[in-house]
């Protein structure tokens, strides 16, 4: 699954960009420090987004497809940002078949988002995952650290209300 680039405008703060700039400042001539960097600058903005990007690659002196294609490539790093209840719906085989596809569509289509996007509100992001170890439970979501199971469609509206606070 292609990860995309959010489409929220970039609202990091100056004391974020301060932080970053320390942390490559600390793993610069480091070999490898391309990792940690990102993993730090994550930590620091909460995701990667292709301003944060930049300002990496433009202080490494590489060049942005190299960021962008790491940034891509391991599972690890967020292009967008996540909401405060992160809903991870299993589309994995077992969980597929049973219906996680029709749930997944009706939390899209309530939420007013798609896959790896959150709420306006930073609320919620949705996610499809492949398998959480829950087939015996399918079809599984999580939001956060709470797991549901042997959904069906029904189910979403009595879910999202228990985080309408």
């Amino acid at each position: 699954m292609q990860k995309s680039i959010s489409t929220l405008p970039f609202t990091g703060t100056p004391e974020q960009e301060q932080q970053l700039l320390e942390v490559i400042g600390q793993h610069k001539n480091e070999k490898g420090a391309l990792m940690p960097i990102m993993q730090k600058a994550q930590d620091i903005y909460g995701y990667l987004p292709v301003e944060v990007q930049q300002i990496i690659a433009e202080q490494l002196d590489i060049p942005m497809e190299e960021v962008y294609g790491v940034s891509t490539f391991y599972s690890q790093f967020a292009l967008n940002p996540k909401g405060r209840y992160t809903i991870s719906v299993c589309l994995g085989t077992a969980c597929y078949v049973k219906g996680s596809g029709n749930i997944f569509d009706r939390l899209s289509e309530k939420l007013g988002i798609g896959a790896d996007e959150c709420t306006p509100d930073g609320k919620f992001s949705l996610e499809a995952c492949r398998c959480i170890g829950a087939c015996g439970l399918a079809p599984v979501l999580t939001i956060n650290d709470d797991v549901y199971g042997r959904l069906v469609v029904d189910d979403v509206d009595k879910i999202l209300a228990k985080y309408m606070d």
